[in-house]
This record gives C-alpha cells, sequence and structure tokens, in this order.
C-alpha cells in the first residue's frame, strides 16, 4: 500500500500587514455605519410632516422636516391655537379658541391638503388643547370647564366632563384612555380624571349629604344594578399660572411650569400629590415637554423668549438659551436629535440641535404657535 504523507502548510503572517487590514476595515465600518444613521434619520424624516399653525395668517403650514420648507398652506379659522393629527397621518385638528368665547375644531385633509367640514362643539365652548388617542378627537374646553370627546366615525362629540376649574387649558390623555390630565390655569391646579370601576351599588360619593352610612348589610342595591365605570376627579394644587405640561415617557410623572412664579411642579401620578417643587425661575412658561428618552425638559417663556433645559432626574437646569422675544408652542423629533419652538412674536419656528442646545435655523411662520407632527400616507 502507498503511504500519502501530509506536510502541514504554514502561512507566515506578517502582523503590520494584518493591522493596516483592521484599521482600514474599522475605518470602512465606521463609514458605512454613519451613512446608515444619515440615511435612517432622514428616511424616518421623511415618513412625516412638520404641521405649524399661524395665529397671524390663520393658516396650517405643512412643513418638510428635511428641507425645514412650508410645502402646502392650508386656511382655517380666526384663532387658532392648537393642532393635532390622526393616527393615520390623513387628517388634522385645530382648535379655534377665541379665549374661550368660539366653539369649532377645524378639520383638515392633509392629504389632499384642503380643509374639510368644521366641528361646532357647542354646547362645550372655547376648545384649546387637543390630543388623538383612540381614534377619537379629545379636547379642553375652557370656556365651559370641560374635557370633550369628538368620534369622527360618528361626527359627533359623544362625550364631556367638567372640571369645575378655571382656565382648563391643556389636555393629555394617556394610551389606554383610563386617564386624562388637565391644567387649570386661573384655578393653580392639574385635574386627574380616572375612568374607574365601580362595585355593582357603590357610587363615589356615598350617601347625600347629611346622611349616616346605611348598616351593614341593611341596605341593598336596586335590582339589576351592576357594576359600571366612571369618571372621578382628583384636583391637584399647583403654582397659579401653571399651563404647560407633560408626562414622562415612563408615565411615572407630571411636570407643570408656572408662568407667575416660575416653578416647575413635580406630580407623583401613583400617589396623585405633588412630590417636589423646583424653582425653575421660568417666569412666563408657556409650554414644557420632555425628550423622548425621558432625561430631559424643554421649558418655553413667552415673556422673554428663553428656553429652559432641565435635567429631570436632578431637577437642575442644564442651559437656558434665547430663541427670540418669546416662545411657544414645542414639539420635539421622535430620535429626539432636535426641537421646534413656535416663537410667535418673531414670526418664526426656531429649531435647536439637542446636541449643541444651538439654534441651527429658522422656519418663517407669522404668529407661529400650535405644532404637531403628520405621518405621510
Amino acid at each position: 500500500m502507498e503511504k500519502i504523507i501530509l506536510y502541514p502548510f504554514c502561512h507566515r503572517l506578517n502582523i503590520s500587514d494584518a493591522k493596516h487590514r483592521l484599521v482600514r476595515l474599522f475605518a470602512a465600518s465606521s463609514f458605512l455605519m454613519m451613512l446608515l444613521c444619515f440615511f435612517t434619520n432622514n428616511c424616518f424624516a421623511q415618513q412625516r410632516s412638520l404641521l405649524a399653525l399661524s395665529k397671524t395668517d390663520h393658516i396650517l403650514a405643512i412643513i418638510d422636516p428635511v428641507t425645514l420648507k412650508v410645502i402646502a398652506r392650508v386656511p382655517v379659522g380666526s384663532d387658532p391655537h392648537e393642532v393635532i393629527a390622526s393616527s393615520d397621518g390623513k387628517t388634522a385638528y385645530v382648535s379655534i379658541y377665541g379665549g374661550g368665547s368660539l366653539h369649532e375644531l377645524n378639520v383638515i385633509d392633509l392629504v389632499a391638503q384642503k380643509p374639510l367640514t368644521n366641528v361646532d362643539t357647542r354646547p362645550l365652548m372655547g376648545p384649546h388643547g387637543l390630543a388623538f388617542v383612540g381614534g377619537k378627537v379629545w379636547f379642553s374646553a375652557e370656556g365651559s370647564k370641560s374635557v370633550g370627546r369628538y368620534d369622527p366615525a360618528t361626527g359627533k362629540v359623544d362625550w364631556s366632563m367638567g372640571t369645575g376649574q378655571d382656565r382648563t387649558h391643556m389636555v393629555y390623555v394617556t394610551p389606554d384612555e383610563n386617564r386624562i390630565y388637565t391644567t387649570n390655569v386661573s384655578s393653580g391646579t392639574v385635574s386627574i380624571l380616572v375612568d374607574t370601576l365601580l362595585p355593582r351599588g357603590s357610587g363615589p360619593s356615598g350617601p347625600p349629604p347629611g346622611m349616616p352610612p346605611p348598616p351593614q348589610g341593611g341596605q341593598q342595591p336596586p335590582p339589576g344594578m351592576q357594576p359600571h365605570k366612571q369618571w372621578i376627579q382628583t384636583v391637584i394644587a399647583v403654582s397659579r399660572g401653571s399651563e404647560g405640561f407633560d408626562v414622562t415617557p415612563d408615565g411615572k410623572q407630571l411636570w407643570t411650569a408656572s408662568a407667575d412664579d416660575g416653578t416647575i411642579s413635580v406630580i407623583d401620578l401613583a400617589s396623585m400629590k405633588v412630590s417636589s417643587t423646583i424653582d425653575a425661575k421660568a417666569f412666563g412658561a408657556n409650554r414644557l415637554q420632555f425628550t423622548p428618552d425621558g432625561k430631559r425638559a424643554l421649558i418655553s417663556s413667552l415673556r422673554n423668549g428663553d428656553l429652559f433645559v432641565f435635567d429631570v432626574e436632578s431637577h437642575k437646569e442644564l442651559k437656558k438659551l434665547n430663541i427670540g422675544h418669546g416662545g411657544a408652542g414645542i414639539l420635539i423629533d421622535p430620535d429626539g436629535s432636535r426641537a421646534f419652538v413656535g416663537c410667535t412674536p418673531d414670526n418664526y419656528v426656531a429649531v435647536i440641535d439637542l446636541k449643541t442646545l444651538e439654534v441651527t435655523g429658522h422656519i418663517t411662520i407669522a404668529g407661529a404657535d400650535g405644532l404637531a407632527w403628520a405621518i405621510r400616507p
């Protein structure tokens, strides 16, 4: 039998050459990652539009967030304040406020870029704050000290509840629709409305005033009375003039800033109590918005045009920068890279780089105020 002898093959490795190859490979990989990030961010931006209201020209501007150019202008009512888009990005809703005296929601077809039939909110007056949750438009009705809900499917206002508070102005609805938060500016309060399941035979208030509770087992609920849900309100005292507010991304805290004394009230939403008050000196505070990662809070001042940036964990001011003569509505990029602030007296929307915390551009909008994102269908 013939023997087969296998000889090992040895390749001499040039260490210097290997290092050069690794450096080139790393550089190429880094470049590709930069390209991927660039195109991904631009792709996300191109999939949505920036909506901005002009109080002066009475228009809704539809803006390309990449080029920062206005691509369409749609007429709206006489005193537009806030705007929100439907989840599918096809429709926008604009509150026509009038200091609490008007009663319209303007409806905008974002695909055709034209106005549709308005919603008459009467008897709820002065719609202002807006939220789109569960396929419905939720709005504060300041003139009626209430919160209302409009159903686009039926074309009707299908629910409302009073707060009994003065200037119920801004509104936030949790994704599960079980909680509503409002700021009540002149009362200096925050309302927490909770959709609560009440057991059979119970009510939120107990017996009528002056009447003792029934003896245990002595009074039975009416026949056929079943467990039911009812909205129950908790009113929390904060500083008067508290208007702009936001809820942390984890849903645990609500922060609201006061225009009167410049403080920020921090509410623990589990206990429904003020857990701390920050002496932010944010006088003239108008809006407050958290970054998507929940690490920073931005507060605009309509009085002096300052934008305050606070660290959420430490409650410390990170920076204060001036963006004009007055700052109002705040909108933050979903990726946390930029903030947009409507500067009403300056007739522009300021664009802020959230990495450098510097103003990087302006979008000309006369009397800029309410801002919102709309995905492109």
